[in-house]
């Protein structure tokens, strides 16, 4: 067996059927799929087992088990010489397996990963938190693209490794969020590179809402926090950019207008500017004046609930008002 597939999921009935409806329509045939479920019941048991005729595919249950866990106990049963680990809410392009294995085969990674994109039948909102999530302008290009290649990190969503590695590891942490990155952090500490595939992508659905959105990256601000506690040095100047920017917004720019109105004017036409930067690119990027409207709002969203959840947990860090790690919020994935 060359690949096993784990899937943590948590309900998600419908996405997890778009997702293995993708691998069943694979051109690189020699995988297996392990379901590992974590939610309240095992209702989930006979819709994944519907699928045996069409791939090898086993489903684990384990009550209560979030995405680390249920993860391990997913690459526990698995026999391929290769883990993928795919989010529940990807759906995986006809020549994903095929571009991951001619990559392996000249490039022997031990980890690898792949970007994800949004497909053209995707809603306005996915498209939108999309472009949010991987433009330059908001992400400064670091989840996947070309220029980044040299210091790539493994994103849950789309993420392999050797399964030699992945057991000398001892797999996924109990961080809950940013686990991801945590292993990619213990990868880098073997001496080992993690290779971005960039033709392996993935369409990754994200959130439908853009209230769940808003959850989202606040918990991620959060977990960036807990993730430096254990690996000091992982906070970058490109994470406190979304902190500083809210700060900028809530206090920077209404000191301004006490001092003058002018320096009030630049300092709020400096603020639309680069908003209004967001809704052009993202025009260029749909042709659609409504969907670059939602894209410069979920820009927004990113940024202010990505720098409050950073600060929020900075601040109950420092002032030791909370030692436990954040936990993602399972209405989430609902």
């Amino acid at each position: 067996m060359y690949f096993s597939i784990v899937v943590a999921v948590f309900k998600r009935k419908d996405e997890l059927e778009e997702l293995l409806k993708s691998l069943v329509s694979q051109k690189f045939k020699d995988f297996e799929v392990i379901v590992s479920d974590g939610s309240p019941d095992d209702a989930l048991r006979k819709d994944v087992l519907a699928w045996e005729k069409d791939i090898q595919v086993r489903y684990v249950y384990r009550k209560g088990f979030k995405a680390s866990e249920s993860r391990n106990v997913g690459a526990e049963e698995a026999r391929g010489k290769y883990l993928l680990f795919l989010d529940s809410d990807v759906i995986a392009p006809s020549q994903y397996l095929e571009q991951l294995h001619r990559y392996i085969e000249e490039h022997q990674p031990q980890a690898f990963g792949g970007p994800d994109a949004a497909s053209d039948d995707f809603t306005p909102i996915m498209k939108a938190i999309n472009h949010a999530m991987t433009s330059f302008l908001t992400t400064g290009g670091i989840r996947g693209r070309k220029g980044k290649i040299s210091s790539y990190q493994l994103r849950g969503f789309n993420m392999g490794l050797s399964r030699e590695l992945f057991l000398k590891l001892n797999g996924f942490s109990n961080l809950q969020v940013a686990e991801d990155i945590e292993l990619s952090v213990r990868v880098s500490q073997q001496g080992i590179k993690p290779h971005l595939i960039t033709e392996a992508f993935v369409y990754h659905k994200r959130k439908s809402t853009l209230r769940k959105f808003a959850k989202q990256m606040l918990m991620h601000g959060k977990g960036r926090v807990d993730l430096n506690l254990r690996h000091p040095g992982q906070i970058k100047w490109a994470h406190l950019i979304p902190s500083l920017f809210l700060i900028y917004t809530l206090v920077l720019l209404p000191l301004t207008s006490l001092v003058s109105s002018t320096l009030f004017t630049l300092a709020l036409t400096a603020l639309l500017g680069y908003f209004f930067l967001i809704f052009l690119e993202a025009s260029m990027v749909y042709k659609s004046l409504s969907l670059a409207i939602v894209s410069t709002y979920a820009s927004m969203i990113m940024l202010y609930s990505y720098g409050l959840g950073l600060l929020i947990q900075l601040i109950k860090r420092y002032f030791r008002l909370s030692t436990s790690d954040t936990n993602k919020s399972e209405e989430l994935k609902l």
